[in-house]
């Protein structure tokens, strides 16, 4: 009898496909442009759709068993510091990367006016507490964290009382497990959702290559990706002494990597990686939930690394001048910072990030992100690629640190 076909394996054709056919299609014809953007959106879409109802359900059931087993906070402290942690390591390698491989200078050819970027942060914190506590649950499926809030309420308020709480309890449970399995099957079929966004990337790509300067840029995050994916994880897997092989766990999350890389959206890999998590790497529902919520949230460290490269090239591009040691602190300062504040941007997180960078640095560097304009796609894409696979190894050292982990997962995958 045939196996069924492995999630990354669907995934991975529907890629291939997708980049096959993007590479014939003619990126400057009319029905392209038009219709392309608007199936790559409907992609997205389809893959955002189970996310909500899957992580607030997860996540309330999830805060209700840590906080029954005394376990929540430690959970959440822990998870604060593997992302401080990721964030400065992976920063740091980035900066200290492309001063070392510096690509050439990218031509300044900047036509465009310049844009108001914000990240929105005084209104992200506005919008966790609206005035009606429902409307938390109102989403599209951009910014999640006020759901998040709701769904953490919810699941102290079931410890209550269980006399009371109990039919809620199983009810919350049951959704969650219902909605696990409708995200299990939109996972299945992705591989055809594949096809239209590496179409779209594949014609993206075909123009960023047409500009000069780039492919050096593109080269070196490439490098720094699988450097950082096949070397740097497995390294931080091996100090934490786990009973999976380190390179196992990275074939775990084949999946969700290839989904965010393509997509450029992290809640539309938040679906994949939960599943992936949970039946190739065992690690529990409860700090699935609670660990993949904050760090989809907090932790973006991927984005923040490739916007801080890119602007180390966007200084070179505009100044022969060193760029000093107290340049470089303050470059690193401040993503980090903005990596933490990029919960409203999951599809744009890498290029938003290196236009505040911009504006913030000031100096005559206020438009340096839209040298890159061309190529915020890939930066994106990117971004999000290390953000997936960040994300999904913090995940699992949190399961296994936090003894949350099934184990016997090592032979079976999905």
């Amino acid at each position: 009898m045939l196996k069924p076909m492995k999630v990354w394996v669907k995934l991975l054709i529907g890629s291939i496909l997708g980049i096959v056919l993007g590479s014939f299609l003619p990126s400057v014809h009319p029905a392209v442009l038009t219709w392309l953007p608007w199936l790559q959106e409907l992609a997205v879409r389809i893959g955002r759709y189970t996310v909500a109802p899957i992580l607030f359900f997860s996540l309330t059931i999830g805060v209700y068993e840590l906080r029954r087993d005394g376990g929540f906070w430690p959970l959440a402290l822990r998870t604060f510091l593997v992302m401080a942690g990721s964030t400065f390591v992976v920063i740091l390698g980035g900066i200290w990367a492309v001063l070392l491989f510096s690509p050439p200078r990218i031509p300044i050819l900047v036509e465009e006016q310049l844009q108001a970027v914000s990240l929105g942060n005084l209104e992200s914190i506005q919008a966790l507490f609206p005035s009606n506590m429902f409307f938390a649950l109102v989403s599209d499926g951009v910014y999640l964290f006020p759901m998040y809030v709701c769904a953490f309420f919810l699941g102290i308020g079931l410890s209550y009382d269980r006399s009371y709480t109990k039919p809620v309890i199983t009810l919350v449970d049951s959704l969650s497990r219902v909605f696990y399995h409708i995200g299990s099957f939109f996972s299945e079929i992705l591989g055809i959702i594949m096809i239209v966004l590496s179409a779209y990337w594949a014609v993206s790509y075909q123009e960023a290559l047409s500009g000069e300067g780039f492919r050096s840029l593109m080269l070196l995050l490439g490098v720094l990706s699988l450097v950082l994916i096949g070397l740097v994880l497995p390294l931080m897997l091996c100090l934490l002494k786990a009973d999976m092989k380190p390179l196992r766990v990275i074939y775990g999350l084949l999946g969700p990597a290839l989904a965010g890389f393509f997509s450029g959206d992290l809640n539309f890999s938040l679906p994949v990686l939960l599943r992936h998590s949970k039946e190739n790497l065992g690690v529990r529902r409860r700090v699935n939930a609670v660990a993949l919520s904050l760090f989809s949230t907090f932790g973006r460290s991927g984005s923040a690394m490739v916007a801080a490269v890119a602007f180390v090239v966007i200084i070179k591009s505009y100044s022969s001048l060193e760029i000093y040691p107290k340049d470089l602190l303050f470059i690193g300062f401040r993503i980090f910072i903005i990596s933490f504040c990029l919960a409203r941007h999951p599809g744009d997180g890498a290029y938003t990030a290196l236009a505040v960078l911009c504006l913030h640095y000031g100096q005559g560097y206020e438009g340096g992100y839209l040298l890159l304009k061309p190529l915020a796609f890939y930066l994106i894409a990117v971004g999000t690629l290390l953000d997936t696979m960040i994300t999904g190894v913090g995940v699992y050292a949190l399961a296994e640190m936090s003894g949350l982990r099934e184990k016997g997962r090592v032979g079976h995958s999905i």
